[in-house]
């Protein structure tokens, strides 16, 4: 089998097209909290819009698992202490670009 442009296994376009998959979901649901709230569900009943975007925040959680821990056991496609850092980076830079939000790193 010819090796992709990207060079990226099946398994490793698999995980990521997941995570692709999940975090347009998150999207999805911060669209509707936007428009109708937390604590609106569908017109059917269900879930809150609150507990759709735990939810989807969990599937997110769980794709990115899959990226740092590899379940094939070789190596893992992302590190998570890079993604710790980026954390921590972010959570210094951005509060100084929130309005509403500001005086919570204080």
């Amino acid at each position: 089998m010819a090796e992709h442009f990207n060079k990226l296994t099946p398994a490793q376009a698999e995980r990521l097209a997941l995570l692709a998959e999940e975090c347009a979901e998150v999207i999805q649901v911060i669209g509707k909290i936007l428009r109708h709230g937390f604590d609106s569900t569908h017109p059917d009943g269900g879930r809150t819009n609150r507990q759709w975007l735990e939810k989807e925040l969990g599937d997110v959680e769980f794709a990115k698992s899959l990226l740092v821990e590899n379940p094939h056991g070789g190596e893992p496609d992302l590190n998570l202490n890079a993604i710790g850092q980026a954390f921590a980076e972010k959570g210094m830079r951005c509060f100084q670009y929130l309005h509403h939000n500001a005086d919570i790193n204080q």
